[in-house]
C-alpha cells in the first residue's frame, strides 16, 4: 500500500532547531530524552530508563536482585566507552540537569512537535485521500485506514490501534537495542580477552626464547672451558718435550765443540818436526782424546717421543647428543627436576610447549 505525505512544516523549521533537536535524541529509545537524563563517564547522555535498560541486558544476572541494581558495568552506545557502576548503579550516575533544563526551554518555545521526523508526517491513505492512516492491520502487517477496514481491503482483516502497535514495537525495537549493544559489549570484552592472549602469548614467547637461548649460552660457556683446559693439557707437555729436546742439543753442542778444539790441537801436535818434543805432547793430546771417546753421549730421545697423536678426543657421541637437543615433557622434567621458568598462561598439570625445558 502507497501512502502520500500531508505534513506542513512548523514555523521554526530551520536547520538550528534541527540540529539542536538532534542533539536531544536518545540514542537507545530514539525520543527525545525522558527525565532524568543521566551523563556517563564519556559525557555522552542517556534517558534513565534507557540506561538500566542496557545496563540489565549487559549484567543479566543482576536483573533478578530488586529494583535498584547495585555494581556491574556496560558500554556507552554512541562511544563504546565502558562504565563502571557503584553500589547504587544506574542511580549512582550523576543527572545532566543542563540537558534537561535545555529540554524544558525547547518544549516551551519550539511550536513544532518534539517528535522524530517520520512521526511528524501524517500519512494519508492513497486509497481514500481524505483519510488517515490511523490502524495497523494485523494480517497484512500494514498500517492503513478506517475506511480501508470498513469498505475496503483490509475489511475481514484483524486490526489495532495505530498508537498500541506503534508503542508496542517502539518498545521491542529498544529491548533488541539493548540486546544487541550487550552483545556488542561481551564481543567487545571477548576481542578484548583475544588480545590480552595475543600479548600474553607474545610475552611468553619471548620468555622461553631466552631461557633457551641462555641454555645454549650455558653449553657454549662449558665447551669453552673444556676446550681451555685440554689445549693447556696439550701445551704443557709440548712444552716438557720441547725444554728436553734442546737441553739434549745444548749438550750434545758442548761435546761437539769440545772434539773439534781437540782435533785442532792433535793436528798441531802431529807437525811437531822434533821427536822428543812430539811423544812429550802427545801422549797427553792422546789421553785427552782417549777420555773423550769414552765420555761420549749418545743420549737421543725415543722413537715416537715427537708424536702428539695421544692427544685425541671423540666429540661423535656429544655431537649426536647436541644434535638431539629437543623440547622434553613434562614427565622427563619432574624426573630430572630441572624446570623452566614459569608460564603465567599454563595452569598446573598442563604440558605445553612454553612451559617446558631442555
Amino acid at each position: 500500500m502507497n501512502f502520500t505525505l500531508g505534513f506542513k512544516p512548523a514555523m521554526g523549521d530551520s536547520s538550528s532547531v534541527e540540529n539542536l533537536e538532534k542533539q536531544l535524541i536518545c540514542p537507545i529509545c530514539l525520543e527525545i530524552f525522558t527525565k532524568p537524563v543521566v551523563i556517563l563517564p564519556c559525557q555522552h547522555n542517556l534517558c534513565r530508563k534507557c540506561a538500566n535498560d542496557v545496563y540489565k541486558a549487559s549484567n543479566p544476572l543482576w536483573q533478578n536482585r530488586g529494583p535498584v541494581s547495585t555494581g556491574g558495568r556496560f558500554r556507552c552506545p554512541s562511544c563504546r566507552h565502558e562504565v563502571v557502576l557503584d553500589r547504587h548503579g544506574v542511580y549512582g550516575l550523576q543527572r545532566n540537569l543542563l540537558v534537561e533544563n535545555i529540554i524544558d526551554i525547547y518544549k516551551s518555545e519550539s511550536t513544532r512537535p518534539l517528535l522524530p521526523k517520520a512521526e511528524q508526517q501524517q500519512l494519508m491513505c492513497d486509497q481514500h485521500e481524505e483519510e488517515k492512516v490511523n490502524i495497523y492491520c494485523l494480517t497484512c502487517e500494514t498500517p492503513t485506514c478506517s475506511m480501508c477496514k470498513v469498505f475496503g481491503a483490509h475489511k475481514d482483516c484483524d486490526v489495532a490501534p495505530l498508537p498500541d502497535i506503534y508503542k508496542r514495537q517502539k518498545t521491542e525495537l529498544s529491548d533488541a537495542i539493548a540486546i544487541l549493544v550487550a552483545g556488542n559489549d561481551r564481543t567487545q570484552a571477548l576481542i578484548s580477552q583475544m588480545e590480552d592472549i595475543g600479548r600474553t602469548i607474545k610475552e611468553n614467547g619471548h620468555r622461553q626464547m631466552q631461557y633457551i637461548s641462555d641454555k645454549f649460552d650455558e653449553l657454549y660457556a662449558i665447551l669453552e672451558d673444556r676446550k681451555r683446559e685440554l689445549i693447556e693439557t696439550v701445551g704443557r707437555e709440548q712444552d716438557q718435550k720441547q725444554g728436553h729436546v734442546r737441553s739434549l742439543i745444548r749438550r750434545h753442542g758442548d761435546h761437539l765443540e769440545m772434539s773439534v778444539k781437540l782435533v785442532e790441537t792433535a793436528i798441531q801436535s802431529m807437525e811437531e818436526p822434533q821427536m822428543a818434543v812430539f811423544l812429550q805432547s802427545a801422549k797427553e793430546v792422546f789421553k785427552k782424546i782417549t777420555d773423550t771417546a769414552k765420555a761420549s753421549n749418545t743420549e737421543r730421545t725415543e722413537v715416537g717421543y715427537e708424536s702428539m697423536a695421544h692427544f685425541i678426543i671423540n666429540t661423535e657421541d656429544v655431537a649426536d647428543m647436541l644434535r638431539g637437543i629437543n623440547f622434553q615433557t613434562g614427565e622427563d622434567v619432574e624426573d630430572r627436576g630441572d624446570e623452566a621458568p614459569e608460564d603465567p598462561t599454563t595452569s598446573p598439570g598442563q604440558t605445553g610447549e612454553s612451559g617446558r625445558c631442555i
